[in-house]
């Protein structure tokens, strides 16, 4: 099972020692096999907006910056419990913040 986790834009910044913590948690999951891919995303972006067949794109950056999406990870978990478990091995690194964690589907879950 593949799942999505997500911060926002609400922790503080990383000191030293919280990102070599976060580089080892990082190289463990990948050797393990579990991360499948991490990274930062820029702060403005575009949003999109489509209303009765028009499509709609504005620039950011956007007012309500401590609520966009910061940063992702994209795991491969056994449940729902082992991804909540990274999740919080995540935010004792990093410390305060939030963020989601959703479950993935692509085709192969699809019934057949």
């Amino acid at each position: 099972m593949r799942f999505l986790m997500t911060t926002k834009g609400t922790s503080p910044a990383p000191d030293e020692a919280m990102l070599a913590e976060m580089g080892a948690f990082i190289e463990e999951m990948t050797r393990s096999g579990v991360l499948l891919a991490t990274g930062g995303l820029e702060p403005g972006g575009v949003r999109m907006t489509s209303r009765g067949g028009e499509v709609t794109v504005t620039d950011g950056p956007f007012a309500e910056s401590k609520e966009a999406i910061v940063s992702f990870a994209l795991v491969e978990a056994r449940s729902r419990e082992e991804a909540i478990e990274l999740a919080r091995r995540f935010w004792k690194i990093v410390g305060d913040g939030e963020g989601a964690v959703q479950q993935v589907f692509g085709p192969e879950d699809a019934p057949r």
